[in-house]
C-alpha cells in the first residue's frame, strides 16, 4: 500500500456519541485512511506524537458572520485564524444584501461571485455560506443558488422588517436596500418558505432535499420596539440588563411560534431555530416540535449564551442579538442541552473592532453595535463548562461537529472515520488558562469572556491532514476551500 502522509500516535480519539479510545490516525491525500490500534510508524512519511491528548473532530461552526463589520476578505483571513485557535475547521458564514456585509443589493447571481472572490485564498479553514433572501427576486433565485453555487441553507431575520439591528428602529427599507414596493415581513417570510419547499420538490434536487434547510433568527419586532421604548424612557436599567429587558424572552417565544406555523402551512420540514437564548425560547421550541411532529426542527445555542450572563460578561462588549440573559436563562439552556434538546452549539462569531463596537457615550448599550467574536473559545469553553456538568466528550463531538455537518450537507466532515476529510484538533483536557483578547488571532480587541477561566485548551488543529495550528499558534498559509454543498465522500 502507498505510504501514509501522516500518522498521529498517542492520542485518545473522540468520535460522536462515543467515549475516547486509544487509537492511531493514519492520513493520506487529506482523508482519514485508517483509524486503528498500533499502526506501524514505518508506514508513514511523517509521524506526530499526540502527547496523550484528545483528538476531536474538527469543529463545524455553522453560525458565523464574516464581513459584517470589516471587509469580507480581511475577516476571512483574520477570523479564520481565530477559528483555527478554537479547533474550528469548517465555518459557515451568513450573507445577505443590504447595509453591512458587502453593502450592496441586487441578485445573488451577482453578489455571490463577489463574496467568493473576496474569500478565495484568504481562509485558514474550509467555509461555506448561508444566504438570506431579502428581495422578492431572491426567492426566484433559490434553485440557481443551490445548483450554481452549492449553497443549500437559507436564513430569515424575523425582526429586520421593523426593528433596528442594534436596538433602535430606523428605516428598514434603507437598511436592507429594499425597493419601495417591497417589504421584509411575515408575508415575505412565508413566500421564502414556499420558494425553498418548491426547490426541495424540484426534480433536480429530490436526492438532496434533506440537505436543504431554512434557519431563522426568532425575535418579534413589535415586542422589541415597544419594550425598547419603555426601557429607555424609564432609564432605570443600564448595560446588558437593559438590553435584555428591551428584547424580552417572550419575543423569542412568539417568533418561534409564528415560524413553526408558517413551516406547517408551507409544508417546509427542515427548520433550524438559531441561537435560542432563554428558557422561554427553548420551551416554545419544544412545544412547537410536539405540535408539529412532521417538521424536522433543529435547535441551536451559542457558546456565548452558555458561558456568560448579564452579570459575568465583560461589559457591553457582550451586546448581541438575542441578548445575553440572566443566570437563570443560562442554567435553563444547560438543562435543555443536557436533556438532549439542543442539536448543536455554534459561536455566532461576528468580529466588531473596538472603534466600531462602542458609541459615544461608550457605556450606552443602545449605541453599541451588536455581535462579537467567539469561535476561538467554542470547543474549549464547552469542554470546560461541560465537564463540570457531566457532559460527555462524545456528546460534545456531536454538538460541535457531527450534527451541524449532517444538517448542512457537509457529508465529508464531522467525525474521525475512514474516508472523511482529515479535519481534527488536539485538546489538552487539563490545561488551565485565562481568556485574554490579546491572545486571540481575531482583529477584535476585546472579548466578553475576558478573564474567564478555562480548564481545557485546543493546542493543535489540522485541516485535511495539514496543521494550521501548532502549540496554540497559527502556522502556514491560508489553504481553506469553499465547500459546495452537499459534499459527498468518494
Amino acid at each position: 500500500m502507498p505510504m501514509l502522509d501522516l500518522l498521529l500516535k498517542n492520542v485518545r480519539v473522540v468520535r460522536p456519541g462515543e467515549e475516547p479510545r486509544d487509537l492511531d490516525i493514519g492520513i493520506r491525500d487529506g482523508k482519514f485512511e485508517v483509524i486503528a490500534e498500533a499502526i506501524q510508524e514505518d508506514s508513514a512519511k511523517v509521524v506526530v506524537d499526540g502527547r496523550g491528548r484528545l483528538a476531536f473532530p474538527g469543529v463545524v461552526d455553522c453560525h458565523q458572520h464574516w464581513g459584517i463589520y470589516n471587509a469580507l476578505a480581511e475577516d476571512a483571513r483574520s477570523e479564520s485564524q481565530a477559528c483555527a485557535q478554537g479547533g474550528v475547521t469548517t465555518g459557515i458564514t451568513y450573507l445577505r444584501t443590504g447595509h453591512y456585509y458587502l453593502n450592496r443589493s441586487g441578485p445573488y447571481a451577482e453578489v455571490l461571485p463577489v463574496a467568493l472572490e473576496a474569500t478565495e485564498g484568504n481562509a485558514y479553514i474550509d467555509y461555506g455560506f448561508h444566504v438570506a433572501p431579502i428581495l422578492r427576486e431572491h426567492i426566484a433565485e433559490i434553485p440557481s443558488i443551490i445548483e450554481d453555487f452549492g449553497v443549500t441553507s437559507f436564513k430569515i431575520f424575523m425582526f429586520y422588517g421593523q426593528h433596528g439591528l442594534h436596538g433602535r428602529s430606523g428605516s428598514q427599507a434603507e437598511f436592507l436596500m429594499i425597493p419601495e414596493d417591497e417589504s421584509y415581513d411575515i408575508a415575505h417570510f412565508e413566500f421564502i418558505m414556499r420558494g425553498i419547499q418548491k426547490a426541495r420538490e424540484d426534480a433536480r434536487f429530490v436526492d438532496i432535499a434533506d440537505d436543504i434547510s431554512l434557519s431563522l433568527h426568532c425575535e418579534t419586532a413589535e415586542i422589541m420596539t415597544a419594550y425598547t421604548k419603555m426601557v429607555e424612557q424609564e432609564g432605570r436599567l443600564k448595560g446588558l440588563e437593559a438590553y435584555h429587558a428591551s428584547r424580552p424572552p417572550h419575543s423569542e417565544g412568539l417568533a418561534i411560534t409564528i415560524a413553526a406555523y408558517l413551516a406547517y402551512e408551507t409544508r417546509l420540514p427542515n427548520i433550524n431555530l438559531l441561537h435560542l437564548s432563554s428558557r422561554k425560547a427553548l420551551e416554545a421550541a419544544m412545544l412547537m416540535a410536539k405540535t408539529f411532529p412532521h417538521v424536522n426542527f433543529r435547535r441551536e445555542v451559542t457558546i456565548g449564551h452558555l458561558l456568560a450572563d448579564i452579570d459575568t460578561a465583560n461589559g457591553i462588549g457582550a451586546k448581541v442579538n438575542p441578548p445575553i440573559r440572566p443566570r437563570e436563562d443560562v442554567e435553563a439552556l444547560w438543562e435543555h442541552l443536557l436533556a438532549g434538546h439542543v442539536d448543536w452549539v455554534a459561536s455566532d462569531h461576528a468580529c466588531c473592532r473596538d472603534e466600531a463596537k462602542f458609541g459615544v457615550p461608550r457605556d450606552d448599550v443602545f449605541l453599541a453595535k451588536s455581535g462579537f467574536g467567539g469561535a476561538e473559545y467554542l470547543l474549549s469553553g464547552l469542554i470546560s463548562e461541560g465537564n463540570k456538568r457531566g457532559l460527555s466528550y462524545g456528546r460534545i463531538a456531536e454538538l460541535t461537529a457531527a450534527n451541524p455537518a449532517k444538517r448542512f450537507g457537509l457529508h465529508t466532515k464531522g467525525t474521525i472515520a475512514e474516508g472523511y476529510d482529515a479535519d481534527f484538533c488536539l485538546v489538552d483536557p487539563d490545561a488551565s488558562w485565562t481568556v485574554h483578547a490579546s491572545d486571540s488571532a481575531s482583529t477584535q480587541e476585546f472579548t466578553p469572556f475576558e478573564g474567564f477561566e478555562m480548564s481545557a485548551r485546543v493546542t493543535d488543529t489540522f485541516l485535511r491532514g495539514e496543521r494550521v495550528l501548532e502549540d496554540g499558534k497559527v502556522v502556514g498559509q491560508p489553504r481553506g476551500q469553499f465547500i459546495r454543498r452537499p459534499s459527498r465522500r468518494d
